[in-house]
């Protein structure tokens, strides 16, 4: 193997170490961080079904952001659309075999890249040109707008201008997923997408990208509005009869 080879397949590695570990620690984070309050988003869901069928709802459609702004839940959507659509066709890069549907998937996947980026332009845009969107924006999301970006631009590119070989590409991931250590295309650009992917991974436990699980556990979104039903206890809370009150203090006080 070349030492290029090597090179990207260590980095591989520990791009995926660190996306896993990491975000399986922040999910765990989430799940035994207390939830003190009872502070579900009214209207609220008032059983447990509801609070499914609203899960279901947040995680689809983006409901809440649809109510709230709608223009934001537009070019948000088109860009969940447009990764949703790259995650699929990129599929057949780690499997022997493909199902039938994936091959005729594959036709669109021009459209995929472009309504990706086209997403993520506009949001980048809006940003920049609605003031309370660029008021509580901070560096971290202009970079990482601009890193998925570039990994679209370059997808696209790879795709139509610069082309690589797809079965020295798929003989490569094969090898990183098998296990089975194989050299990797040399081409210019698909270096540079490669790269940046492998960034992404590195970088998504740490970003604002965590939402796609955090949403899980969001108060918010997660809790029955039964407030007035059923005591809500928190875990450490101490019945009035073992709290010590000083001396110079009476119950009143």
């Amino acid at each position: 193997m070349s030492g290029l080879s090597v090179f990207f397949l260590i980095y591989a590695y520990v791009a995926l170490a660190v996306f896993i570990i990491g975000f399986l620690v922040r999910i765990w984070k989430y799940a035994v961080t207390p939830a003190p309050l009872k502070i579900p988003q009214t209207p609220a869901p008032v059983s447990g079904p509801g609070v499914l069928g609203r899960m279901i709802l947040e995680v689809g459609i983006f409901k809440s952001l649809l109510k709230g702004n709608r223009i934001t839940w537009l070019f948000g959507y088109v860009f969940h659309l447009g990764l949703l659509f790259a995650l699929v066709k990129h599929y057949r890069f780690f499997f022997e075999t493909s199902p039938g549907w994936l091959a005729y998937f594959t036709t669109f996947e021009m459209y995929a890249g472009l309504i990706m980026l086209g997403g993520l332009t506009m949001l980048f845009v809006l940003r920049l040109i609605v003031d309370r969107t660029a008021f509580i924006s901070v560096m971290n999301d202009y970079i990482l707008l601009l890193l998925l970006m570039a990994i679209a631009s370059t997808g696209l590119l790879l795709k139509h201008y610069f082309r690589t070989n797809v079965t020295s590409v798929k003989e490569f991931m094969m090898g990183v997923v098998t296990f089975n250590p194989q050299d990797m295309p040399t081409e210019a650009f698909f270096i540079i997408h490669i790269s940046l992917v492998f960034l992404l991974l590195i970088y998504f436990p740490f970003s604002k990208l965590m939402h796609s699980g955090g949403i899980f556990f969001s108060s918010t979104r997660n809790q029955i509005d039964n407030a007035r039903d059923k005591y809500w206890k928190t875990p450490w809370a101490k019945s009035p009869e073992s709290i010590d009150i000083p001396s110079n203090m009476t119950q009143d006080d």
